[in-house]
């Protein structure tokens, strides 16, 4: 689906122009979500960090884990997460300031983003954060250090950068230019623990037996509109909430709430994902049915972007779609609106065994806003396994807003936590794929798996 109405001479002018209708509440009533444009982005597109040689850490951009728009300046941040290769290979954290020239009336993308700027998360002392995972970084699976794995990005009224991380979890507040600032209170219920109590950031169960899953820790990250509290997504329930104690059969994942002055949690709430029986019965003639072990493991939320002080939109996704594994036919790409007025702060409580909330304590609202799965396919779009970014942008002068949607790719290399990573060749058409050396050219009629961003008329 690709829109072209204008001379792309115009595009800095158009943005110039959006820029000037700060983020403001959406109406409280249903929205009209109209898809405008899907953009592939190549895989090998170049962030603003140079070395004497290409590499997969150097020469690709890892697009959209979270996504930002910045009001004051009119840009885009578009985060990366821990790198390619699923935490095996080193890569230096980072987020890329983006100009996106979109269309002022219906919001199509006149371009390809432009990077800006490509910023560096360090410490105190100019040492960057690195992708590798605690126990390759620091030699210990319980040390966390710089290790780092970047997933939901918001920006405060000072300006500074806030990063939720997923290998924690953590959240931590950056200068403008990439700086720590400081670290958050972590809620210790949501630390990953062995048996003996011993913290371990690395492994899964049943070692990890307390805390949240492997990978799936803060997952997206959003101010209120006052910007006076932070909400982070947990991607799935904690390793030991769900039916018989194991969280891959849970259904319900914190939303942990901070004050953003103090930096402690205030709250937790609940968010019920959407049950794999009803998923299913989506398309009752296929065999490719989830599990009951995929209802809290391969069900997950990917982002949160705030409203109001009390609404959110949330995006929940299954791990299926176009990714550098080959997944099952996707059933479930959806964005929510939320209200965590009423709902039970379950901060002192444990679901651990618990198939149901217990008596008396209520979950977040919830109503679907849009079917995102619905929307690309009427354009005949690819459908990526991992959309992962959300964030609302600026006025139209159609009415309405700009809301954009992006895939996180991976960088287009294996994720298989052992030995040698790959780069992944697809041809999306035909499903045909192959791995190759990391910078090998990929075999005729394959390329590397792009980006994907979707633009939203939202009214």
């Amino acid at each position: 689906m690709r829109f072209r109405p204008l001379a792309v001479a115009l595009a800095t002018t158009l943005v110039s122009c959006l820029a000037l209708g700060a983020a403001a509440p959406m109406p409280a009533a249903a929205a009209e979500w109209r898809l405008a444009d899907a953009m592939p982005l190549p895989g090998n597109a170049t962030d603003r960090i140079r070395a004497d040689k290409p590499t997969a850490n150097i020469n690709r951009l890892g697009y959209f884990s979270d996504l930002t728009y910045d009001a004051a300046t009119g840009t885009w941040f578009a985060l990366s997460d821990r790198g390619p290769g699923g935490g095996l290979i080193g890569y230096a954290t980072r987020v890329q300031q983006l100009l996106v020239p979109i269309h002022p009336i219906n919001g199509e993308l006149l371009t390809r983003p432009v990077v800006l700027r490509t910023i560096l998360f360090t410490d105190r002392d100019g040492q960057p954060f690195n992708g590798l995972n605690p126990a390759l970084l620091n030699g210990d699976a319980g040390s966390l250090g710089r290790s780092f794995d970047p997933e939901g990005f918001a920006i405060g009224r000072n300006g500074h950068f806030f990063v939720a991380d997923e290998y924690g979890p953590s959240l931590y507040e950056f200068d403008r230019r990439g700086r720590f600032v400081r670290a958050f209170e972590i809620p210790g219920n949501l630390i990953p623990r062995q048996a003996d109590g011993a913290l371990n950031l690395v492994d899964g169960r049943p070692v990890v037996v307390k805390g949240r899953q492997d990978n799936r820790g803060f997952e997206g990250l959003s101010f209120n509109a006052s910007g006076t509290r932070l909400y982070a997504v947990m991607q799935d329930p904690l390793v030991d909430e769900g039916d018989r104690g194991d969280g891959r059969r849970g259904r319900f994942v914190r939303i942990v709430e901070f004050d953003a002055r103090s930096g402690r949690s205030t709250a937790q709430f609940l968010y019920p994902l959407e049950s794999i029986a009803a998923l299913n019965a989506l398309t009752p003639e296929t065999a490719d049915d989830f599990s009951a072990t995929n209802q809290g493991r391969s069900i997950g939320l990917s982002a949160i972007t705030a409203l109001s002080d009390h609404e959110f939109l949330v995006l929940e996704r299954d791990n299926r779609g176009l990714g550098v594994e080959a997944t099952a036919t996707p059933l479930h790409k959806r964005v929510y609106r939320i209200d965590i007025r009423g709902a039970s702060d379950v901060s002192g409580l444990s679901l651990a065994g618990a198939a149901q909330l217990p008596a008396g304590v209520m979950p977040v609202a919830k109503r679907e806003e849009v079917d995102l799965l619905a929307a690309l396919k009427s354009v005949g779009s690819d459908i990526p396994e991992k959309l992962e970014g959300l964030a609302i942008g600026p006025r139209l002068l159609s009415g309405g807003r700009v809301a954009l949607v992006g895939s996180d790719n991976d960088y287009s290399v294996t994720q298989t936590g052992a030995g040698e990573q790959f780069d992944v060749c697809v041809n999306p058409s035909t499903g045909e794929r192959a791995q190759v050396a990391i910078d090998t050219p990929c075999p005729a009629g394959l390329h590397l798996i792009p980006g994907y961003l979707f633009s939203f008329r939202v009214r």
